[in-house]
């Protein structure tokens, strides 16, 4: 299942990650999910993402972590304990193995959501995407397809459609 939205704007780029972000929550991430973000660089795979955790109840700056290849953020859930979500950059990563020393694969867990920009950098190790997300510049706005992998996939882009 897929589906393509037009983008006029950065504006409209972080109403679709707060909608992703709302969908997220909609279904109770239980399991956790993992959605890779694909793109030139520019595209605005970092603005969507400050959408997504504008849903989550962020109002501070979100910064692309290229350096340190991983930010993370919490937030409590209603029933108590917290939600996580991790903000991952691999731009920068000289080799997916590195990710392994940064004990990688405890951040794709129960209750967290992880954000992956340049997820083709740490094939391999990186576990499989619920959602990919492909953000392209055509001559003027930008244009997102969303690409369901997993069924966990599948419910968020069915909540998804039914809030836009």
């Amino acid at each position: 299942m897929d589906l393509v939205l037009q983008l006029a704007d950065e504006e409209a780029t972080v109403a679709a990650g707060e909608a992703v972000g709302r969908a997220c929550l909609a279904c109770g991430m239980g399991s956790g999910l993992a959605l890779f973000l694909h793109g030139q660089l520019g595209a605005g795979k970092t603005t969507f993402c400050r959408g997504v955790l504008r849903a989550f109840g962020h109002r501070g700056a979100v910064k692309s972590p290229t350096y340190t290849l991983v930010e993370p953020y919490d937030f409590p859930l209603a029933a108590g304990g917290a939600q996580r979500v991790f903000h991952f950059d691999l731009y920068r990563l000289g080799d997916a193995e590195e990710l392994e020393f940064m004990g990688v694969r405890d951040y794709f867990a129960a209750n967290s959501l992880s954000l992956v920009e340049w997820p083709e950098r740490g094939a391999g190790v990186l576990p499989e995407a619920d959602l990919e997300l492909e953000l392209t510049v055509p001559e003027s706005g930008r244009q997102l397809q969303l690409i369901a992998r997993s069924q966990a996939g599948e419910v968020v882009l069915n909540a998804m459609c039914k809030l836009l």
